[in-house]
């Protein structure tokens, strides 16, 4: 996973990783019950090791509620290529190894274009809501019923991983604008060594993720990462939750890879990249 290694993307194509990179992340989930707050920022690199994309996560907890936050923007060249910025919010509760949204807000600025999307969870999993700009074919109401948001998706697997080591799970989501399924198998341990200027050295459990679309516009069909390998650490006190130190991700630009750069809360301050 050497930056000097890697033969796919780059950051013309930036612009385009949109969907991608809020369908992948979430934050983790804190358990005590006192409000709590933990921030997470990664880097994003493609072509020639080239930084194309940051993002950063923020995860509250007060009690079983939590909101998780999501954001990005196109970085170095890519960001005078292609100008993309993403904010994402998603609202619920926590419930014992997993979590129930109730609220996902999506504002995604690309180029001069915004796209706003809006859904709430219904708790006899009905859906309510959808994006603006409207697409042309609007996900049928049949097909989001059980679904949840694609932050949600990653919470509910870091709850799970926190709780059993076991990468495996499968989501259905719809996040406003697209309906797919997240399917996460795998759970080996691998030891990391430092790597593409990130410090991080220990063992980890490898996730592998497959995206499978139900209900996507043929223009989008490749958006998004396809499948990716999430290898996650126990960095922060407490020993219930892991976050993810780094991500091989397949996507419509080729292969790009994704290293934690820094993780802040429950007391830990840790800068794994400068």
């Amino acid at each position: 996973m050497a930056r000097a290694a890697r033969r796919h993307g780059g950051p013309l194509a930036a612009g385009r990783l949109g969907a991608l990179f809020l369908a992948l992340f979430a934050c983790w989930a804190p358990s005590a019950a006192a409000a709590e707050k933990i921030t997470l920022r990664f880097e994003v690199y493609g072509l020639m090791g080239l930084r194309v994309l940051t993002l950063r996560t923020q995860f509250e907890q007060q009690g079983d509620r939590y909101v998780a936050t999501a954001e990005y923007t196109t970085a170095g060249i890519a960001g005078l290529v292609s100008d993309q910025a993403t904010h994402a919010v998603a609202r619920g509760r926590l419930i014992p190894g997993s979590a129930e949204p109730e609220s996902f807000v999506n504002t995604t600025r690309h180029s001069r274009t915004e796209y706003r999307s809006r859904v709430d969870y219904k708790p006899d999993g009905s859906i309510v809501g959808g994006v603006t700009p409207a697409p042309e074919k609007p996900v049928p109401s049949e097909a989001v019923r059980g679904t949840v948001d694609n932050l949600t998706a990653y919470l509910r697997l870091e709850r799970q991983l926190g709780a059993t080591h076991n990468c495996a799970l499968a989501v259905p989501v719809f996040d406003g604008a697209h309906r797919y399924d997240l399917v996460f198998t795998g759970g080996k341990k691998e030891v990391l060594e430092p790597e593409g200027g990130q410090r991080f050295a220990g063992e980890t459990i490898a996730c592998n993720m497959m995206r499978y679309n139900r209900h996507v516009d043929e223009g989008v069909q490749n958006a998004g990462a396809r499948q990716g390998t999430f290898w996650y650490a126990a960095l922060l006190p407490g020993g219930d939750i892991m976050v993810p130190v780094r991500m091989r991700l397949r996507t419509q630009i080729g292969t790009v890879d994704v290293y934690l750069s820094e993780v802040q809360g429950r007391g830990i301050d840790l800068r794994l990249m400068e």
